[in-house]
């Protein structure tokens, strides 16, 4: 099947190697020059272990183009994985989605399948066949189909290959088969996906409330976690606890500094967003994007309690992406924190193994006079060293693998602020160390 993918970013890489691999033939279309000519040669924009792996193994079957009037007018199905980022009120904004389908309006020379994977409002894939049905040429066809993701970063090639379910939204017997014959070979060995087919509407809310409840888990427990801190005791435990509950399950109860990246927080601002201008405001969805919002700064008031005055004092931060195995910076708690502590007069030591690039690149669109006082450093020693506290903003491996005894042989005084609980509490016990819920 001769499929496109538009929007070369973590989903439409991922989806369109992983449709390539399976036996497809896959044209990707994204309007940066600039990274469709790093993907022709090998190099993958993202960060993403694995990925360029599997590239190499399709270099046959996947094309990389910005000529998207080719792409589309040859397409059996095109898919849509552009981003949709959050308003300033919360919506989500659909311009990139809206762009792609003018291209297609204008480039189709047939009937054709487009299958949207953008997290989209409820109602946006009917509005979106009706809006292609009347700017595409006379006699053709489009039909729209949801399709939701649901890889995550650091594990997306095997969330998209082993994914938990493949969700497609059609009410068409015959898009249906189609859909049914684009991801067959995931529905059988090695991978058996389950594959379920719903309305349209229904695929669309199952994207918003997938996110959602995960989102709500993590709130919960990090709740949780501020109790048991006061009440003497270690979520960890509870956590464990809880978890043998096949009701509950243990994923997403892990305490700490609360959910950043580019799904969790624009989805549940967004879906709060739609149900308060549908007259059914989702009360559970509000408390928990309040919740997450303050957890992330967690670290930073208890640093400030202790030290009292943070200007001159010298902080290390380790960890800078919102989770370990991967680039990305979107919502990470890292960045409010940084900026906080540079407006309280500190001077930052910032380590991450990928993410220095990213992170600069943020700064600098902050207005910020205080920048000089931020520095990056490529290893954990050099960035703890002759400091007055670490935070731990990020559970990467080498983070959490660290011999602790180096943090009193290198500090100025050993204080360790941990939003990961990276370690054993037996193994701080001669470091002023403060942890999520324990």
């Amino acid at each position: 099947m001769r499929v496109t993918v538009s929007g070369i970013g973590y989903v439409g890489l991922v989806t369109g190697v992983a449709l390539s691999y399976i036996g497809h033939t896959v044209t990707c279309v994204d309007i940066n020059e600039e990274k469709i000519n790093m993907l022709k040669n090998g190099i993958s924009p993202i960060y993403e272990p694995g990925l360029e792996e599997l590239m190499s193994k399709v270099r046959n079957k996947i094309n990389f183009t910005t000529d998207y009037k080719k792409a589309y007018s040859t397409s059996d199905v095109i898919i849509i994985g552009v981003g949709t980022p959050e308003r300033e009120d919360g919506s989500a904004n659909l311009d990139y989605v809206n762009s792609v389908c003018e291209q297609i309006a204008e480039s189709l020379r047939k009937n054709c399948i487009v299958v949207l994977k953008s997290t989209v409002p409820i109602g946006t894939n009917d509005e979106i066949e009706r809006k292609l049905n009347n700017e595409v040429g006379t006699g053709i066809k489009v039909y729209v189909v949801s399709n939701p993701e649901f890889l995550s970063q650091g594990t997306a090639i095997h969330d998209t290959l082993f994914a938990s379910r493949i969700i497609v939204g059609t009410d068409d017997k015959y898009v249906a088969s189609v859909m049914h014959k684009l991801y067959e070979p995931l529905t059988k060995e090695p991978y058996n996906v389950p594959y379920l087919l719903t309305s349209r509407k229904s695929a669309e809310m199952i994207k918003y409330a997938s996110n959602d409840f995960l989102a709500l888990k993590i709130s919960y427990i990090n709740e949780i976690a501020n109790l048991c801190k006061s009440l003497g005791a270690n979520v960890e435990e509870v956590s464990r606890g809880m978890g043998l509950d096949p009701r509950i399950g243990n994923s997403f109860l892990r305490a700490g500094i609360g959910y950043g990246g580019s799904c969790f927080p624009k989805d549940t601002k967004a879906l709060h967003w739609l149900s308060t201008i549908n007259g059914i405001e989702l009360k559970t969805i509000k408390a928990c994007i309040e919740v997450n919002e303050t957890q992330k700064l967690i670290l930073f008031n208890q640093l400030k309690k202790d030290l009292v005055d943070l200007h001159g004092k010298t902080i290390a931060v380790l960890g800078l992406t919102f989770k370990p195995n991967t680039d990305d910076l979107r919502d990470a708690p890292s960045v409010i924190n940084i900026v906080n502590l540079l407006n309280s007069g500190a001077n930052v030591k910032a380590y991450d193994p990928v993410g220095i690039k990213n992170f600069k690149k943020i700064i600098k669109k902050i207005d910020m006079n205080n920048c000089y006082n931020l520095e990056f450093y490529e290893s954990i020693d050099d960035a703890i060293k002759d400091t007055d506290a670490v935070m731990i903003m990020t559970e990467w491996p080498n983070i959490v693998n660290y011999d602790v005894a180096k943090y009193k042989k290198l500090m100025k005084a050993p204080r360790v602020y941990d939003g990961r609980n990276c370690y054993k509490l037996e193994s701080m016990k001669d470091i002023i160390y403060f942890s999520i819920g324990r």
